[in-house]
Order: C-alpha cells, then structure tokens, then sequence
C-alpha cells in the first residue's frame, strides 16, 4: 500500500524517535521502517500500527494518486466544452427572450 514516506519520517522526528523506537512501538522490524521511510510501501497492518502510534487516520498517509497529463488535459477540456456549452445556451436565450419582448 503506497503511503507518504516524507510524512512518515516528519512525524517520527516531531515525535523525537528514533527509526528503531518507531520500529518497536509498531511492532515490526527496523528494516520494515526503513523501507516505508525510503520507498512509502507498507502493509495494511503496518499503516494500522503507524496510525494508531502517530495518532493519526490512515487517510492521512495515503498517497494521493496523480492523473497524468493526458488524463488531466482531457478532464480540462471536458470541463471548457461544458462552460462553452452553457454560454451559447445562455446567449440563445436571452436572443429568444429580447425577440419575444420586442415584437408585442
């Protein structure tokens, strides 16, 4: 499971503990803290012990996937086409409305 490794390690130094202190109040390995503080992969019981050591909810850790840029582009233009969408439905109906007042 992919978690914020940056978070991991400032919370541990907020705290002022150690890798090996961390590592004991988990219940895992020393290694199992190096690895989660270097690559941000843990196991669900890991981020279950890290949060409830830390204080914290496992959404905090998580890492928030990013779209590429293809995906993030496409999600733009999505978004552009439904603003032109509404301005030319607008116009039309305030022309529909200025017609109708102005011939009686």
């Amino acid at each position: 499971m992919d978690i914020q490794a940056r978070k991991v390690r400032e919370l541990r130094s907020q705290h002022g503990w150690t890798q090996q202190h961390l590592a004991e109040a988990c219940g895992v390995s020393l290694r199992t803290i190096q690895r989660i503080e270097k690559d941000g992969n843990a196991a669900p019981e890991t981020l279950s012990a890290l949060c409830a050591v830390f204080e914290i909810t496992r959404e905090e850790l998580f890492v928030v996937p990013r779209k590429n840029d293809q995906q993030l582009q496409r999600a733009v233009l999505g978004t552009q086409w439904l603003v032109y969408v509404g301005i030319l439905i607008f116009g039309m109906a305030i022309g529909a409305a200025v017609t109708f007042l102005a011939n009686p």
